[in-house]
C-alpha cells in the first residue's frame, strides 16, 4: 500500500536532519558529551514523532478500506509497524 506523504512530514523529516547534521558539527567541534547526547535525543524523538504520524495515517487509511478481508490485512499490516517502534 502507498500512502501520500503529505509536505508536513517531508519537512519533519527535513528538520530532523537538520538537527542530525548540526549534531554531527557539535562532535566535530568536541561540544560536551551531555549537550550531544540532547541534541541526539531530540532527532530520535522528532523522527519517533514523525513514525507515530506515518502510522497513523496508514492506520486511518487501512480502517477506512472498503474491502473486508483486505481491511484486516492492512490492519494487520498497520499493527507490524507500530510494533517495530
Amino acid at each position: 500500500m502507498t500512502l501520500p506523504y503529505t509536505k508536513a512530514m517531508a519537512n519533519r523529516l527535513k528538520r530532523a536532519d537538520g538537527q542530525l547534521q548540526g549534531t554531527m558539527r557539535m562532535m566535530a567541534n568536541n561540544a560536551e558529551c551531555q549537550d550531544v547526547v540532547s541534541q541526539l535525543t531530540a532527532v530520535r524523538s522528532s523522527l519517533d514523532n514523525l513514525i507515530g504520524l506515518i502510522v497513523a495515517e496508514n492506520l486511518k487509511d487501512c480502517l477506512l478500506a472498503d474491502d473486508a478481508g483486505d481491511q484486516e490485512a492492512r490492519i494487520n499490516q498497520a499493527v507490524k509497524m507500530i510494533m517495530r517502534k
